[in-house]
């Protein structure tokens, strides 16, 4: 193989890499504004605070690399509203809505992203 041929697997690597964590770090958001949602609902906000909430649980997220940030923060906001809630009930919660999420992601992001890239999900 020549130089230019390990080039160009490079580049590709590169970019399905690239591709690869821009769908995680999208679904992830995806899941976890879905999860405030939920959230929201069970501790009976209404729909304007419901979406202020959700967005809090996104942020929430970036503290931390993994996700134990966010199933402390609905933990204490749980039990600040008295609402009985475990952390499998959560983690649960999250699995469910990761496959939703990325169902979505998918439907709005159906076309390659550019020549270098494959459609979302190939």
């Amino acid at each position: 193989m020549t130089e230019d041929t390990f080039r160009e697997r490079e580049k590709s690597y590169e970019a399905k890499f690239k591709l690869d964590e821009e769908l995680k770090f999208k679904a992830q958001s995806r899941r976890n504004k879905l999860l405030g949602l939920w959230a929201a609902e069970r501790m009976g906000l209404a729909e304007a605070e419901a979406e202020g909430y959700a967005k809090e649980v996104v942020l929430s997220d970036l503290m931390e690399p993994d996700e134990a940030d966010v199933v402390r923060k609905l933990l204490e906001d749980f039990r600040n509203h008295r609402i009985e809630a475990s952390e499998e009930e959560i983690d649960a919660e999250m699995k469910r809505l990761h496959v939703i999420a990325m169902d979505q992601i998918l439907d709005d992001y159906p076309e390659p992203l550019g020549p270098d890239h494959a459609r979302v999900g190939d």
